[in-house]
């Protein structure tokens, strides 16, 4: 929900969870190198607003956080989206003359689940260097002992107490360690892909729901559709059965197989919200703004295609958006201006050098990616009209796009084009 963060804006902190020394250290190592420092810091600054049973805080305003911690509304607004998208806290709204907050916070997950969840595991792996990776997971290993010829002669409770049961049940709010687990849209459609294995190489009954769950997060992971899906569970059997180690082996081979040797990398699929236009106006530049905010670049490609993107193309996009660290919006824009201007082609050499020049001129807006755009088509048309005088380009480019209101007729054809239909 795009809601601009005001500075009267109150809020309070709550506390669902128990949190520890432990939970701070896994903050740090684990999940600090997916969201960054500025995101744990607010994590941080909102768990000292506690009170001293480190329950709940007393009303703040966003004014008192952006003094807190010297930093602007907009990066508490971005860490604060970060935060919820990898479960560490859940954000609630009452409207009003002044907007009211509730912040609530969950605990980190655990090493081990942490790093058999295979979003986050992938995310750390991908924001690590390798020696790094490799020193955390040994920070965190057991060593192994040899037992053999040892004999556990561990008490059981009930050989040391004997007493008649009076539990009664708690109906109070009782704290406990309560963890969020990721929200995301699956790529597959579970039964749709059981049905395309064989009873006999597996048995439904034998799928718990954590193995359910594993088949769903993997499935996001490496964007793998039901038909994959299904052939990577059916080379993960062992007597009608999923291993799950097996099939996180073979669905990560297969990617790396595919991709050349490359590890999925987790990104915004979408414009982030604080960088979306505030309101949408019933303006043809202000429905095209949009559409580029509102669809990933592969759906974009989809569109302008109509076939789905080729490998080449996916890691095109991949590279603008991990590599080049272009946002979603403006690699939308990017792409839209490279195809109308170089013949329907993508070519990665061209790209990359637009794309540096956006880079180091901080265009992180579609409006910016715009303006920008539209600048340096006019610049080298001065220089070389009898080139492009016939160069088709975006009509965003080709003509100015006057801040006039739409007819009903012109709306319902933009809606029709944010939804992907063919429009007549």
């Amino acid at each position: 929900m795009n809601i601009p963060l005001l500075p009267l804006d109150n809020f309070v902190v709550i506390n669902k969870t128990i949190l520890n020394s432990d939970d701070h250290t896994n903050l740090i190592l684990l999940y600090q190198p997916i969201i960054g420092a500025l995101s744990i810091n607010l994590y941080f600054t909102l768990w000292g607003y506690l009170d001293k049973n480190k329950i709940n805080s007393k009303g703040n305003s966003h004014k008192d956080l952006v003094s807190n911690m010297q930093v602007k509304l907009e990066d508490i607004k971005e860490s604060r989206d970060k935060l919820e998208a990898l479960g560490l806290l859940k954000t609630y709204l009452k409207k009003g003359d002044i907007n009211s907050y509730v912040y609530e916070l969950y605990s980190p997950l655990s090493m081990s689940n942490f790093l058999n969840n295979p979003i986050l595991a992938t995310a750390l792996y991908n924001n690590l260097d390798k020696k790094e990776y490799k020193r955390i997971i040994e920070n965190y290993t057991l060593p192994k002992l040899d037992l053999n010829g040892y004999k556990d002669i561990s008490c059981k409770f009930k050989d040391i107490y004997a007493f008649t049961p009076l539990y009664e049940k708690q109906d109070k709010n009782i704290k406990k360690v309560n963890h969020l687990d990721l929200s995301f849209e699956p790529t597959i459609d579970f039964n749709s892909m059981l049905s395309l294995i064989p009873e006999e190489i597996l048995s439904i009954k034998s799928i718990t729901k954590d193995v359910k769950e594993l088949i769903y997060k993997l499935s996001f992971v490496y964007n793998y559709d039901n038909d994959i899906m299904s052939e990577m569970i059916k080379n993960s059997t062992v007597d009608r059965k999923i291993d799950i180690n097996l099939l996180k082996e073979n669905c990560r081979n297969y990617y790396k197989f595919e991709s050349k040797g490359k590890i999925p990398k987790l990104v915004y699929q979408d414009q982030p919200l604080y960088l979306r236009q505030e309101k949408v106006e019933d303006t043809k530049m202000s429905k095209l703004i949009n559409q580029f905010e509102t669809i990933t670049p592969i759906e974009f490609l989809e569109m302008k295609q109509e076939s789905k993107p080729t490998l080449t193309d996916t890691m095109i996009v991949e590279d603008l958006i991990v590599n080049k660290k272009l946002m979603p919006g403006v690699v939308n824009v990017l792409l839209d201006y490279v195809l109308k201007i170089n013949n329907n082609k993508l070519s990665k050499k061209f790209i990359e050098q637009i794309a540096v020049q956006w880079k180091r001129s901080n265009i992180n807006t579609v409006n910016d990616a715009i303006v920008f755009a539209k600048g340096e088509y006019d610049s080298k048309k001065n220089y070389t009209k009898k080139e492009t005088i016939n160069r088709k380009v975006p009509s965003w480019v080709d003509k100015e796009i006057k801040d006039e209101y739409l007819t009903d007729e012109e709306i319902l054809e933009f809606e029709k084009k944010l939804r992907g239909d063919k429009v007549d």
